[in-house]
């Protein structure tokens, strides 16, 4: 006999997890004392704020297609773990959070701290329930690991009722692992696929997802490169594909440049694999007709409920995206008249690259370029959202090995949790975490736990002064009337010292390569605070040539 919590962590050992993220809380007591036998086979990671845990579990997620684990209490702290949960849904990233309950003889008083989780995370999660009898914990919970790992993975949140966890019971835990086979396309959609492929005058494969396995993406590569047909990501997923293929042709996310807009518009036969439409990757629904667009579609995806969700196919493989990347690369290559349009989306692609000299201290298009050439080819890079995520997300070429993790939900305060992460599963690994001064304010408390647990990444702080994404807004809306996006910083030079991370002021362009450097000769992670001026708020556009821009246009 043993209690519910002992129960729960022992089904979570056998079905694969291996690290927990979170902050303790006296309604899951029972769940912690358990975890405190299982050190070196379920690891707790003592985080600083319920959000940073959040994003850790689902960046977690993201990198290897395991389940995040996140522990969370009731109230205050599901509502903070919340931020994480969105994220992971609009990542597609697999993630557990368990969070404690009031007793199940206090349900529906409200409680302290009680909140109707069904209610709440019903239409943020693949599924949101409650486990009111603790012999039931081993169904549950295999149920809500496999939820979560297949067809469109995502999280799911288990709410732990404070009596259950402590009320006894010898029914047995789960025995193994989940194995789930990736569903296979037919012969028959293969032969019809490469018939529209085949009959296409400008075709065009558009890819997403992170549920990619090793080298996932390499036989769509092969298939690629011998047709000749360029291949564009969906937002902030640039890394599941070899950049440096001379197919790769961009991403298709915020701010889409114009010759990735053009492939889209232009192409006749779109090949979507593990993809669900969003918003940036469409242009706001613009660059594709809703619900039939001009394009001739095919849309492959693991999930039936994403297929035809937006867009009528005209072709719907229902199919995981390794199996269906396998089948695509024995296929026989097509042939036809649109090298040109290829190249013409190579070369644009290439040349966004090149950005002129900024009016900063600190430019990023010169640190980017040295970075390109510096960083290994097993990088893994890690942003928030703001203007500043532009650097890493468009100024690197993630080659086979490398990976970005960053959220396509836009949300700050992301990247250090991420990158915190990161170092947990690969401590041997370069992980470089880019963040704005206000983004890096939302999760700076997270220095702590990354000390704590020994995983201490870089983070190039590009410190301007303000909201730039925000400010960026107002002038382009509102020239001239800057309000609330200003900030006063602290000393985030004596603020990662104080957290045990080497630490320097970065104030001009020729100071960055040394100093990286010695970020990367750290024992102890690093924090480089560059001083970046507000006016290079884009790499093509100052904030002077918006407002210009913006009080020319009101003049008529």
């Amino acid at each position: 006999m043993r209690n519910g919590g002992k129960l729960l962590v022992e089904c979570l050992v056998s079905l694969g997890a291996r690290k927990g993220f979170g902050v303790p809380g006296e309604s899951y007591l029972a769940v912690l004392d358990a975890l405190h036998d299982t050190r070196g086979k379920l690891d707790y990671v003592l985080c600083r704020n319920e959000g940073g845990a959040a994003f850790m579990a689902a960046a977690y997620g993201k990198l290897t297609g395991n389940p995040g684990v996140c522990f969370v209490t009731r109230g205050p702290g599901v509502t903070n773990a919340s931020i994480g949960v969105h994220t992971a849904m609009q990542d597609s990233a697999p993630m557990l959070l368990f969070v404690g309950q009031v007793g199940t003889d206090m349900k529906g008083r409200e409680a302290f701290q009680e909140i109707d989780y069904k209610a709440v995370f019903g239409t943020m999660a693949k599924w949101a329930v409650e486990i009111d009898q603790v012999e039931r914990i081993p169904e549950i919970v295999s149920r809500a690991w496999t939820l979560a790992i297949s067809g469109r993975p995502g999280p799911v949140v288990i709410a732990l009722p404070e009596d259950m966890l402590t009320s006894l019971t010898d029914v047995a835990a789960v025995s193994g692992p989940v194995m789930i086979a990736e569903p296979h396309p037919s012969p028959e959609s293969m032969g019809r696929l490469r018939e529209m492929l085949a009959s296409a005058s400008r075709p065009l494969i558009l890819y997403g997802g992170c549920n990619w396995k090793g080298e996932g993406t390499e036989p769509m590569r092969r298939f690629a490169e011998a047709s000749d047909i360029p291949v564009v990501s969906v937002f902030r997923y640039q890394d599941q594909f070899d950049n440096n293929s001379p197919v790769f042709c961009g991403e298709a996310g915020v701010g889409m440049v114009p010759s990735v807009q053009k492939l889209i518009r232009e192409a006749d036969v779109i090949l979507a694999i593990n993809n669900r439409f969003g918003e940036n990757s469409t242009g706001g629904y613009t660059l594709l007709d809703v619900p039939q667009p001009k394009q001739r579609l095919i849309h492959v995806h693991g999930s039936d409920l994403e297929i035809g969700k937006i867009y009528r196919p005209e072709l719907a493989i229902q199919a995981g995206p390794n199996a269906f990347a396998a089948a695509l690369g024995d296929l026989e290559p097509v042939k036809g008249g649109w090298a040109d349009w290829r190249a013409e989306g190579r070369a644009a692609y290439e040349a966004g690259f090149k950005v002129t000299d900024l009016p900063s201290p600190v430019d990023m298009g010169k640190v980017t370029a040295y970075l390109r050439g510096r960083l290994p080819d097993d990088m893994i890079l890690t942003n928030g959202a703001g203007n500043f995520a532009i650097w890493s997300g468009r100024f690197f070429k993630f080659g086979r090995k490398a990976r970005l993790l960053a959220p396509q939900a836009g949300a700050m305060g992301y990247g250090l949790p991420a990158a915190i992460a990161a170092k947990i599963v690969d401590p041997e690994r370069t992980v470089v975490c880019f963040a704005g001064d206000g983004d890096f304010q939302m999760n700076c408390a997270e220095m702590a736990t990354a000390l704590q647990a020994g995983a201490q990444p870089i983070i190039l702080l590009l410190n301007n002064g303000t909201y730039g994404t925000i400010r960026a807004h107002q002038e382009r809306n509102y020239p001239e009337r800057v309000s609330g996006t200003d900030m006063v910083n602290p000393d985030f030079v004596a603020l990662a010292k104080a957290y045990g991370f080497h630490a320097e002021r970065v104030s001009a362009t020729d100071e960055f390569p040394a100093a990286f450097e010695r970020a990367l000769a750290s024992k102890t992670g690093a924090l480089l605070d560059l001083e970046i001026s507000a006016e290079a708020i884009t790499p093509r556009q100052t904030l002077t040539q918006m407002r210009e821009a913006a009080l020319a246009k009101a003049r008529g």
